[in-house]
């Protein structure tokens, strides 16, 4: 059980990290580099970025509940949260970069796996 909730927090702390790249350093030099931006283009997709990351930090939000909630209807929750993590790396994976599926559906699945293995 201690395996799984630390890939859960790990998880959800890679989204807020993802929430504050899109949100408040999309056009800024770090946020640029991990996309692989140009000022240009981040100056353009700004605001799309910022409400992919709010949608990241509702995916945080949700697995940190997961963590924190009775242990009657925890693992629902962090089944829900980690498929829909899953999901998204997986559309991002196939839509935006290849890379969002090693970043973040294959460490979804893997806690999808322990999580149900217990």
């Amino acid at each position: 059980m201690i395996i799984t909730k630390v890939l859960i927090a790990l998880i959800a702390v890679l989204h807020l990290y993802i929430l504050i790249l899109e949100m408040f350093l999309w056009d800024k030099p770090l946020g640029m580099k991990a996309f692989g931006n140009t000022a240009e283009k981040a100056k353009l997709t700004k605001v799309l970025a910022q409400n992919q990351g709010l949608y990241n930090g509702f995916l945080a939000a949700g697995l940190i509940w997961s963590l924190l909630a009775p242990a009657s209807y925890a693992p629902a929750l962090a089944n829900f949260f980690l498929a829909c993590v899953l999901v998204a790396g997986i559309y991002g994976g196939i839509t935006a970069s290849k890379k969002i599926i090693y970043i973040q559906a294959l460490p979804a699945l893997l806690a999808l796996i322990v999580l149900n293995l217990v």
